[in-house]
């Protein structure tokens, strides 16, 4: 169990759902685990080299195990930054490209790497330098909320209130500060029957803040919100996934990695463990050395063999038997892409898997010769600024590499229905689109002008390998949740379904955040071990033996 913090303490994804304090779980002197002499160098598969397999597999490599790691497309899965040609390492976020401080565990391995960070330019705050709100045709500059017509301050107030008066949010804040585990979970649990039925439109509407006000106050929420910009993609949502999001500061202080995020998984493949933190391999070793290299191809079958191991079956036919294999992959590729035989899942967990709902998201990147924004005009204000509006580029973002490197702008980022508005159309045709529509906001600004190089778009549920970006729970999802993130707890499972893992932002709840891609894989790698039959030192208990004491509550079915 964790120390309990001052109430003023920073604010983590501690919980609230398992308040589980991972990150002093794997900084701990004694380490994850301990597994079997005759267990030593035992292979284990992982199907995907994303953020959570790659953890999983370093976890996994320093504890005595050789993980061999499975990918279909390219390593960092939906971390994924790709340099523009010529642009001296210049790059596209085309997946997470903005992480809370509150990511405790993510950051473990983005500060082991010692990856530079820096603030993320979101609207209204310092690193965006000013920010810009179009809506219906109307213009505004700010640089604070303050700068901002009244309408903006009684919309941030009424949310304020709103999670007040409906979550009780100051106290439970509180208690995930002070990481006051009773507390915590008897504040959040008496929540979950009360919201997981409920989307956040109806928390909103509902709420005596807002319903006090106009309806054009919701539409402000819904086209621009505060933090990291509009909600209304998120309205069909469970309030439970938005309650997750805001109390754990998901939505606030967040940083991007210097060079692009997709070192962080990359960097775990190549990175050498301290020889003291290595068990069975020599010092030195690192997963591209295991792996001779390469991750070997992607996985096109998954059954149980007459061993009673695992087989897996890649691209080009080879069939490898293991004791356990973990997959990160979206659910939904366990069905379309995976032939997976039906038994190594029960019944509940196949409708848990199938019924994940995922979202949709676009973004259009460009490389421009300098960071032209900077250039300030005869009132004092910026060329261009952070932007949010309610026209098909919804957010557009400005990314200063520093004067001797070309800038970056985010064109469009757009999420559900904005994002399918540009999935028929090609890169070319997005930039036009986004062209045009910020032409209406700056008019007097040539963009085009500045412009170098080939634009870069994506529209994740177009990758058959993803299918959509991230997940986002609908109202009376609590139990496939709860049934996917507890999966790793297979004392309980008939031995047919025993061995096989499933891990990843979308089996944590909190999908669209990278931490819980890690948390999920580090709840994968205690099952793993006690699997094999390893353990965790006492000093050091690890998710699965505080599970049944302070694991998720169980609605009934």
């Amino acid at each position: 169990m964790t120390a309990t913090r001052t109430a003023d303490a920073p604010v983590t994804i501690f919980g609230p759902d398992f308040p589980f304090a991972f990150d002093d779980w794997i900084t701990h002197p004694q380490g994850l685990g301990e597994l079997p002499p005759e267990r030593l160098g035992s292979e284990v598969a992982i199907v995907g080299a994303g953020m959570a397999g790659m953890v999983a597999a370093y976890e996994l490599m320093k504890l005595g195990l050789k993980p061999v790691v499975y990918e279909a497309s390219r390593m960092g899965g939906r971390l994924r930054s790709q340099p523009f040609e010529g642009g001296q390492g210049v790059v596209a976020e085309l997946g997470g490209m903005r992480f809370p401080a509150s990511s405790t565990a993510f950051f473990h391995y983005v500060n082991r790497l010692g990856l530079q960070t820096r603030p993320f330019p979101n609207p209204l705050t310092p690193a965006a330098g000013c920010t810009v709100i179009d809506l219906e045709g109307q213009t505004h500059w700010a640089r604070h909320l303050a700068d901002l017509p009244p309408l903006f301050a009684e919309v941030a107030e009424a949310w304020a209130s709103a999670l007040e008066d409906g979550a009780g949010f100051s106290g439970l804040q509180q208690a995930l500060r002070a990481r006051d585990v009773p507390r915590l979970k008897a504040l959040w649990d008496r929540l979950v029957p009360l919201w997981d039925d409920r989307t956040f439109y109806d928390f909103v509407a509902q709420s005596p803040a807002f319903a006090a006000l106009s309806f054009r106050h919701r539409e402000v929420f819904g086209q621009v919100g505060f933090g990291t910009g509009g909600w209304d993609s998120d309205f069909p949502n469970s309030m439970l996934e938005i309650l997750r999001v805001v109390l754990t500061g998901c939505d606030e202080n967040q940083h991007l990695i210097v060079g692009g995020a997709q070192q962080v998984p990359v960097g775990l493949w190549h990175h050498a463990p301290g020889a003291h933190e290595l068990r069975h391999w020599p010092a030195g070793t690192t997963l591209a050395r295991l792996h001779h290299g390469a991750p070997r191809p992607g996985v096109t079958a998954i059954a149980r063999a007459p061993d009673g191991q695992l087989a897996l079956t890649d691209t080009w036919g080879n069939t490898r038997h293991y004791p356990a294999v973990l997959t990160t992959c979206q659910s939904w590729l366990l069905t379309t892409q995976i032939a997976v035989e039906e038994s190594l899942f029960s019944q509940k967990h196949w409708m848990a898997l199938d019924r994940t709902r995922y979202m949709q998201s676009s973004k259009t990147f460009v490389m421009v010769d300098r960071p032209f924004w900077n250039d300030l005009k005869a009132d004092g204000w910026p060329t261009l600024g952070m932007t949010l509006t309610d026209r098909l580029t919804r957010g557009t973002y400005l990314f200063d590499n520093g004067p001797d490197k070309p800038g970056v702008i985010c064109l469009s980022y757009a999420w559900m229905g904005d994002a399918l508005k540009m999935l028929p159309h090609d890169t070319q045709k997005r930039v036009q689109l986004a062209l045009s529509a910020l032409q209406k906001i700056y008019p007097d600004v040539d963009i085009a002008s500045h412009i170098i190089g080939d634009p870069i778009s994506v529209s994740w549920e177009a990758d058959p390998h993803f299918l959509g970006a991230f997940k986002g729970a609908l109202p009376g999802h609590y139990r496939y949740n709860h049934r996917m993130y507890s999966h790793f707890m297979q004392d309980a499972f008939p031995d047919a379904e025993r061995g096989i893992f499933i891990a990843g932002d979308d089996v944590s709840w909190t999908p669209a955040w990278v931490e819980g891609a890690v948390q999920t894989s580090l709840n994968a790698v205690w099952g793993i071990v006690h699997h094999l039959g390893g353990r965790c030192h006492a000093a050091n208990p690890g998710p699965g033996d505080v599970f049944t004491q302070i694991g998720p509550m169980a609605l009934p079915d």
